[in-house]
């Protein structure tokens, strides 16, 4: 096999254009330098490409049939260069990343299309969990990057970085008794059961005697939903319209519910690659948008 790249460009090229004197013209070759290359690839491969019986070379049967083999071989080295050039510039062949489950969906959304826009050849893992999930994810190896609320202390071996906050609020089930009040009272909470945030080494502040634990947000709010208890959730997580129930937000101006933090995390001296960095700085911006 003694035929190379820029003899398929030549062919390709001849038969986009219409003739070889134009692909002469679009490649700034001689035109018998482009005749000879295609004579060359002809005799390397075997086969006649074209048809030079009539007044017009036309594409053969073969040289139909080579055209499309030809262009998938050019995509291809071109795609083989992008990534090169993509590595050699200090990008990251692959990401894992780790998200938490209770982030905005829309917000993912627009961070993976873009994300797909900025580094097309990145390849790219996706893990979602919980907040606990995401820490345990990273500590695992099994991914680069994790973004999750801040439940608490981590463990050893992480860095760790604060990016943006989210809103939250106390919710009821439509219709719940709470609704009816324009402002309740802390201790209007204690007469019914509170839906808690599990987090391993953080000490939730209870309202009231009677608790329900999950590590899941969105399993609290289904539990809110089925009229078992009231819970803080962030504002994304109870508007959400799939529960059996829509959630009502409730006024209680002496629960002062500050927003949920939310950090980054990584392994502990790891340097971060640009498609990490570019993630850090999006996703930054997407949640301020619903903070």
């Amino acid at each position: 096999m003694q035929w190379n790249l820029d003899q398929l460009r030549q062919f390709v090229a001849t038969v986009e254009y219409g003739s070889i004197s134009a692909a002469a013209r679009r490649l700034g070759k001689a035109q018998s330098a482009v005749s000879t290359a295609i004579g060359l690839l002809e005799a390397d491969l075997g086969v006649m490409l074209f048809d030079r019986t009539k007044h017009r070379a036309t594409l053969s049967d073969a040289g139909r049939v080579m055209l499309l083999e030809a262009r998938e071989l050019l995509r291809q080295a071109q795609a083989l260069d992008q990534r090169a050039r993509s590595l050699a510039a200090g990008d990251e062949a692959r990401l894992a990343l780790a998200l938490d489950e209770a982030f905005p969906y829309t917000a993912i959304r627009v961070l993976l299309r873009e994300l797909s826009e900025h580094f097309p050849d990145l390849e790219l893992t996706l893990l979602n969990g919980t907040a606990t999930e995401v820490a345990d994810y990273v500590g695992q190896a099994r991914a680069d990057l994790g973004f999750h609320f801040d439940r608490g202390p981590l463990r050893d071996g992480f860095d760790q970085r604060h990016i943006g906050t989210l809103a939250q609020g106390v919710f009821v089930a439509s219709g719940h008794p709470l609704t009816a009040q324009p402002a309740v009272r802390r201790e209007d909470l204690t007469r019914y059961r509170q839906l808690v945030m599990r987090a391993q080494d953080v000490e939730e502040t209870l309202y009231s005697p009677k608790v329900w634990r999950s590590d899941s947000f969105y399993t609290i709010a289904e539990m809110v939903a089925d009229d078992l208890g009231w819970a803080a959730l962030p504002i994304n997580i109870a508007v959400y319209e799939g529960y059996s129930k829509p959630l009502s937000q409730i006024a209680c101006p002496s629960l002062a519910l500050p927003p949920f933090s939310i950090r980054m995390v990584w392994p502990q001296g790891q340097v971060l690659g640009a498609a990490a960095r570019w993630v850090e700085r999006r996703f930054s911006e997407l949640i301020r948008t619903w903070a």
